[in-house]
Order: C-alpha cells, then structure tokens, then sequence
C-alpha cells in the first residue's frame, strides 16, 4: 500500500487533537493516584484535626490571609482531583475560620474546584459520550438538558450523591458551564453551613473528650427537613413543565 503523507498528517493530527482533549483527565487521574500513593488522604480526618488543633490555631492566629488563602488552594486542589473528602475539609474550614469567613471561603473553593473537574470531563469523553449515547443514557442526558439548573440544584442538596461523581457525571452529559456553576454554588451553600457549624463547634467537643459525628448532626431533623424543603422547591418547576408538557399533548389529541 502506497505511503499517503495528506493520510498520514490527518492520522497524526486526530491522534495530537486526541491527546490534547485527554490530557486533562490524565492528569487529574495521575494526581489522585498520587495523592493516595504518599498517604496524603491520611492527613484529611477529624483524629487529625483533633491532634493539632492547637497548631492550626496558631498558624491562623498568626497569619489569616495566608492561612484562608491556603485553605482556598488546598481545598479546590482536592476538589479538583476528585478526593472524597470534601465534608472533612469543609469541618477543617469551620474549626480554621468559623461560619465568616469559614462558609463563603468553602464555597468558593468547592465550586473552583468542581468547575476544574468538571471542564476536564467534559472536555475529554463529553462529546464523546453525547454522540454515542443511546436508549437510557441518552434519556437521561435529554431531561438533564430539559432542566439542567433545576437538576443541578438538586443534585446539590441531596446529601446522599457523591460531590465528585457529580461534577464528573455533568460534565459527561453535556451541562452547560453556567448552569453548572449557578447549580454548583448555590445548592452546596446549605451543607456548606452544615458541615461548617460543626467544625466551628469541634473544639469545643473535643476539649470536653466528645465524639464529633457527621452522619449523626447532619441527619438531625433539625438539619435534614430544612434541606429537604429547599429540594422539594427545586423540584416544582420541574413538575410543573412536565405537566405542561403533559396537557399540551392531552389537547392535540
């Protein structure tokens, strides 16, 4: 077979254009492996937290631009390399910096870094899946379109779905960047607040040799019906489109 250089040089530029899109991805999969390969994810529990309170306090004491600013990088890094530990973090940035600056510092760092992620998946296998997607798959990429920021701020909320799996999951069914971080900011502000709380309070617990729980102050009712209303706000534009929708059809027939 004869040698084809315009073949060859639209072989080579799919496979450039190719790497390119997956670089990304890559590099966030690379730094997670690493980031388990040195025992990092050891650093980030609340024994940890408990041992150097102290330490921490100080260095916040001493320097709280820095010390927020850090917090910030940290926090957003994590994020963005997908590590499931977000609800620890978020305690640090409460027992670090209380409710203010603690809360809106959290927030934005969450959101930093699930916009990262989220633009690195969608970036290599978004279109990848759009175009071959079918039967389920395919449905669920069309209703998410259909109320991206609704879904997205629900998706928040419910404590229940992964933060990672989420950022990852919108960016491969196609949410558009704005909605993503709209959804994103908002919807994670309520647990934010949460988590956050505790933190603020963990210092005090572990001074008295108490136990600090996530699952056992976030599951409260005192917590837990508050989020689930805002849900069940989010969820009525969703209802009320498909009843349109519902009895549009109803009339045509």
């Amino acid at each position: 077979m004869a040698y084809d250089p315009m073949t060859a040089q639209k072989s080579s530029s799919s496979f450039q254009s190719s790497l390119r899109r997956i670089a990304p991805i890559a590099l966030i999969a690379v730094a997670l492996g690493l980031f388990f390969a040195f025992g990092l994810n050891r650093y980030f529990t609340l024994e940890t937290l408990r041992e150097n309170r102290d330490a921490l306090r100080m260095w916040v004491d001493a320097s709280p631009g820095l010390a927020i600013g850090l917090f910030v990088l940290a926090y957003a890094a994590a994020v963005a390399i997908s590590f499931p530990g977000a609800s620890i973090l978020t305690v640090f940035g409460g027992f670090l910096f209380g409710l203010w600056p603690g809360v809106p510092a959290v927030v934005i760092a969450a959101t930093i870094g699930a916009t990262i992620i989220f633009l690195a998946a969608k970036t290599a296998l978004g279109g990848f899946l759009s175009n071959r997607a079918g039967g389920f798959v395919k449905n669920m990429e069309d209703g998410f379109r259909e109320n991206e920021l609704n879904y997205m701020f629900i998706l928040r909320l419910i404590p229940v779905f992964p933060f990672w799996a989420i950022n990852i999951a919108a960016g491969l069914l196609g949410v558009s960047l704005r909605n993503f971080l709209i959804g994103t900011f908002f919807g994670i502000i309520p647990g934010s607040f949460v988590y956050t709380s505790i933190g603020a309070a963990a210092g005090a617990a572990f001074d008295a040799g108490d136990d600090v729980s996530l699952s056992g102050i976030l599951f409260k009712p005192e917590t837990l019906l508050p989020i689930i209303g805002l849900i069940g706000l989010a969820m009525i534009p969703i209802f009320l489109k498909r009843f349109s929708k519902a009895a549009a059809n109803l009339d045509t027939k």
